[in-house]
């Protein structure tokens, strides 16, 4: 019997890449949007779109509880503006929260490491105590929360959720990750930027991988009984490398020498008032000067082996990617 999933948000990178992973899989893939879809899933015979706006009108709210009936995933790939956090991310939760509850699906939730503060220690593990003491890891914290608040209620259908928390993407369609906005963005003049301290460890996830374990555990969740469900947290490892190591896979890619330049923070201070992206790219500055990496064994527990794409060969897909964009 074929399963049906919901992505919020498949016009983004992540949402386009889990979509194409989902019905690449075999499944039903019902593909929610404010926009028109990327060509990749329009012409793909197991996806259908939805079109709506997940933080809109009532009738919206609407659109997307009927979208979500019958199906046995819902994925929250919805991304509001970083500079939008504030005002959207709730909402847009909210939303997810709410077809979950209506459709009795499993609701899925691409995490991040935001949850951890600023002081995070150098491997983060699903118990990892959280810290609320930047505005963004205030959000994804409350955000959680809620999915928790959701799997304990005390009615016959619980919300059951699960959480999965990565390092920072590459990979996949469109623009915005660190890969394309500062690692690569000198590669024709033979330099890496790099945020940080090229000697500490930053934990990474490219798309691919991460949207496969998205599907495996879906496959599996939908197997389990009810009596086993609930609220979880899974850590995605992926790649954690220090920027001497990620420089190193780059030279690999492309055959050449490379030299490391660093990203100019003291610009983006001086500019961060006048400039709402940049001031919030600076109160995450401490990412790059904290080092740290995902446990993944909870994940290896769940599902076996994890995906993972040699460094090589994933660098080499994402370069082209960002190449094709460019162009």
């Amino acid at each position: 019997m074929t399963s049906h999933v919901l992505i919020l948000g498949a016009a983004g990178r992540i949402g386009q890449v889990l979509a194409l992973a989902f019905a690449n899989s075999g499944w039903e893939v019902r593909a929610q949007a404010r926009k028109p879809l990327p060509a990749a899933l329009v012409s793909h015979p197991k996806v259908r779109p939805v079109r709506c706006d997940a933080s809109g009108a009532a009738a919206d709210l609407a659109t997307l509880g009927a979208a979500a009936q019958g199906c046995t995933a819902i994925v929250n790939a919805l991304n509001s503006p970083y500079t939008e956090w504030e005002r959207l991310a709730l909402p847009l939760a909210d939303a997810a929260l709410a077809a979950a509850r209506a459709s009795g699906a499993l609701l899925m939730l691409p995490g991040n490491v935001y949850n951890f503060g600023r002081e995070l220690p150098a491997l983060l593990t699903p118990q990892t105590p959280e810290r609320a003491d930047s505005s963004k890891a205030r959000i994804r914290i409350e955000l959680e929360a809620r999915l928790r608040a959701a799997a304990a209620e005390g009615t016959s259908h619980p919300v059951d959720s699960v959480v999965i928390r990565a390092g920072d993407f590459f990979g996949g369609p469109g623009t915005g990750t660190w890969l394309d906005m500062a690692l690569a963005s000198k590669l024709d003049r033979g330099r890496v930027v790099y945020p940080g301290n090229p000697d500490l460890a930053h934990a990474w996830a490219y798309l691919p991988d991460l949207a496969q374990v998205f599907v495996r555990v879906a496959e599996l969740r939908a197997r389990q009984p009810a009596s086993m469900r609930g609220h979880q947290r899974l850590h995605f490892a992926g790649h954690t490398l220090t920027g001497n190591a990620f420089m190193a896979g780059l030279e690999t890619v492309l055959g050449r020498p490379l030299r490391m330049a660093n990203l100019p923070w003291g610009l983006i201070r001086l500019a961060s008032p006048v400039v709402p992206m940049w001031r919030e790219l600076l109160t995450m500055r401490y990412l790059w000067e904290r080092p740290h990496a995902l446990d993944d064994a909870a994940l290896r527990a769940r599902i076996g082996a994890v995906p993972q794409t040699p460094l090589p060969q994933a660098l080499r897909a994402a370069l082209a990617a960002a190449a094709n964009i460019a162009a």
